[in-house]
């Protein structure tokens, strides 16, 4: 089964990510493919260059094949995107000092990038 994962709600990337799904996707015990995650708020600081979490999650997902993306608005309002408010959901937002391999965008950018790996499942935690 393919899942994505949707992090939406307060310290879902630093509780659920870090301490459950990360582990788990490291020593190959998951027990789902995960095609890509999405951060929304302040999930997205979890995708910022150097952070512990961040790091190792980009190697995971760079050896997994599993799309990396943070909310475009998000990412700007935190400064982790280069572009301004009124570009955000056309694709033209680009990431700036994150973790290697992340994306930033909005739904429309996000469907694009999972089709191909269409999701059985889409979590939100």
């Amino acid at each position: 089964m393919k899942v994505a994962y949707i992090f939406a709600s307060d310290m879902a990337s630093t509780f659920k990510l870090a301490t459950m799904i990360l582990p788990q996707l490291e020593s190959g015990n998951h027990g789902a493919q995960v095609v890509g995650m999405f951060f929304f708020d302040d999930n997205v600081f979890t995708l910022r260059k150097g952070d512990p979490i961040g790091e190792r999650l980009a190697k995971v997902a760079a050896e997994q094949n599993i799309l990396l993306m943070g909310c475009d608005q998000c990412s700007l309002r935190r400064n982790l995107a280069e572009g301004e408010f009124s570009q955000c959901g056309s694709g033209e937002v680009k990431p700036k000092d994150v973790v290697e391999g992340v994306h930033v965008g909005c739904f429309p950018q996000l469907y694009e990038a999972l089709a191909p790996a269409l999701p059985d499942q889409v979590i939100t935690l």
